[in-house]
């Protein structure tokens, strides 16, 4: 499985949400065009490799797939949100240090893990 890919409107649910069933995802929407993007990407693609399959990466051009960006009401570029068990769970906008990253990550991965604890208790 890759770890980092490109989606578009037509793969949304398959890349996006049923993927996070299994392993937390972030939804990476920026722009060409957007500079805060260009310094983000990166950082992101390092820290997904780094992690080693702990999270995915999932990267949208919002300017090819508006429908995305406005289903989940992005304001502005980049925005990255967080998806857990199908369901948007965090989110941030713009450039953000390492530091703050590192922290969304592990907080992301976390409450990943504490979910699927809950499922299986219920089951």
């Amino acid at each position: 499985m890759k770890l980092s890919y490109d989606v578009e409107e037509a793969d949304f649910e398959e890349s996006v949400v049923a993927r996070s069933h299994q392993v937390p995802l972030l939804l990476d929407i920026g722009a060409e065009w957007c500079g805060p993007c260009l310094v983000l990407g990166p950082v992101l693609e390092r820290l997904v490799k780094e992690y080693d399959g702990r999270f995915l990466l999932a990267k949208v051009d919002a300017d090819e797939n508006m429908r995305i960006a406005g289903r989940h009401k992005v304001r502005g570029f980049p925005t990255v949100i967080a998806y857990s068990k199908g369901e948007e769970v965090d989110r941030f906008y713009s450039m953000q240090t390492e530091g703050f990253l590192r922290r969304f990550i592990d907080t992301l991965i976390e409450h990943h893990a504490q979910a699927a604890d809950t499922v299986a208790q219920a089951a």
